[in-house]
């Protein structure tokens, strides 16, 4: 008896000495895994859709010219619309697609919006804006291909799959925030829309111009306004990226910001494109492309007339708000938080008024303002809306800046 004793106890041993280390090893891996809660809160972007209880009339995809552009929550409470922002910082177009597939697994909108800016990058860009974008999606054959498709030069698809292989350097750098959000990170969006009250007038900022525009009264200031080479560069949220990556040479790539531009967009985004196009086909979706007013980037005449031969060759519908600007009364002296490229909430809401008309108007969007259920749901959004905005415009009276957002 003894003995059947003793050779049950080893696989037992065996089974339990797996699991406290799978419990050690996936604590660890949560651990180290940047919180973004501060500073950089687009990290957080992606995850936070699963939260979401209610299904949603229009998904916006794309870049930071979705995500700071247009507001949500100013759709609900003008004309009743549901939707949701899936985008990131530069989010590419295959990412953007993989996105929209990914949101398909849980709900068909009726609309889907696509914001164009992305389509001058044909290769993937930086390792941190692909972690940004992907790290926080769920887990499927989706993510899988997302990975793949976004991969940089050097780096380990096996680095997603486990994420402590990338990040575990920053076991001896963790801070408070690592520990508080550590079972749930920090909710930072409004269904996407990454929120800013603050003002820097175009005029008193030197990232952007605005003489290509009409009616624009600078002088112009060449291929690159500003003198800005990359108006998305961000600070590395893994301290070690630069560092690890300082002798390689840049990519080069296919941007707006290039001095020797070609006048074509690449094959890889437009062939994402397509597959964003079809796939909207396929599910009955009305696909809207979008171009948001941002300064800078430039958004070039040849680009804008590709995105306009593309949108008649399939009969899309094309919402260029560069030629929008009398029409939503947006002031760049006004409504930008950042000199040009983005729009603060102010501006996010003229555009999303007029964006919202044309839904409401010209695709018929259903006005949920008197379902009960939608109705108690938006009320708890709206709660931590105005909540931020109170908090931002502390944070403005007493040390004359946004610090926390």
């Amino acid at each position: 008896m003894m003995d059947i004793i003793k050779k049950a106890k080893k696989p037992a041993a065996g089974v339990i000495s797996v699991g406290v280390f799978l419990v050690l090893f996936l604590g660890i891996q949560r651990l180290v895994v940047p919180k973004y809660a501060d500073g950089l809160p687009e990290g957080n972007f992606t995850a936070e859709y699963y939260d979401e209880t209610t299904d949603h009339d229009v998904i916006l995809i794309g870049d930071c010219e979705v995500y700071e552009n247009i507001d949500p929550i100013c759709l609900w409470s003008e004309y009743g619309i549901t939707s949701y922002i899936r985008g990131n910082a530069q989010q590419l177009a295959w990412q953007s697609y993989y996105m929209l597939e990914d949101t398909l697994r849980f709900e068909t909108p009726r609309v889907v919006i696509y914001n164009v800016q992305a389509l001058v990058h044909d290769r993937p860009q930086k390792e941190e804006y692909s972690r940004m974008s992907l790290d926080g999606m769920q887990w499927s054959p989706v993510k899988w291909k997302a990975i793949q498709a976004s991969l940089c030069e050097e780096e380990d698809f096996l680095d997603y799959i486990f994420p402590v292989l990338r990040y575990h350097n920053r076991i001896t750098g963790l801070q408070k925030e690592d520990f508080t959000y550590f079972h749930k990170r920090k909710k930072v969006t409004h269904n996407g829309y990454y929120m800013r009250i603050d003002v820097l007038p175009v005029s008193k900022s030197d990232v952007a111009d605005i003489s290509w525009l009409p009616g624009g009264e600078k002088e112009p200031a060449g291929e690159n306004p500003g003198g800005q080479e990359d108006p998305y560069d961000i600070d590395d949220p893994w301290g070690e990226i630069e560092e690890a990556h300082a002798d390689e040479p840049e990519l080069q790539s296919d941007t707006i910001t290039d001095k020797k531009r070609r006048e074509t967009f690449g094959r890889l985004p437009m062939e994402y494109l397509d597959r964003i196009r079809r796939l909207c086909e396929e599910k009955g979706i009305r696909l809207i492309l979008m171009k948001a007013p941002s300064l800078a980037p430039r958004w070039y005449e040849s680009d804008n007339r590709q995105v306009v031969e593309y949108a008649e060759r399939y009969d899309l519908p094309y919402i260029n708000f560069y030629d929008l600007l009398e029409e939503t009364g947006l002031d760049y002296e006004k409504d930008t938080y950042d000199g040009g490229l983005h729009m603060n909430l102010s501006g996010a809401d003229k555009l999303t008024k007029y964006l919202g008309k044309v839904l409401a108007e010209d695709y018929h969007m259903p006005d949920h303002r008197k379902d009960s259920w939608y109705a108690s749901i938006y009320r708890q959004k709206e709660k931590f809306y105005q909540d931020m905005i109170t908090a931002q415009q502390a944070e403005l009276e007493r040390f004359g800046e946004i610090r926390s957002y």
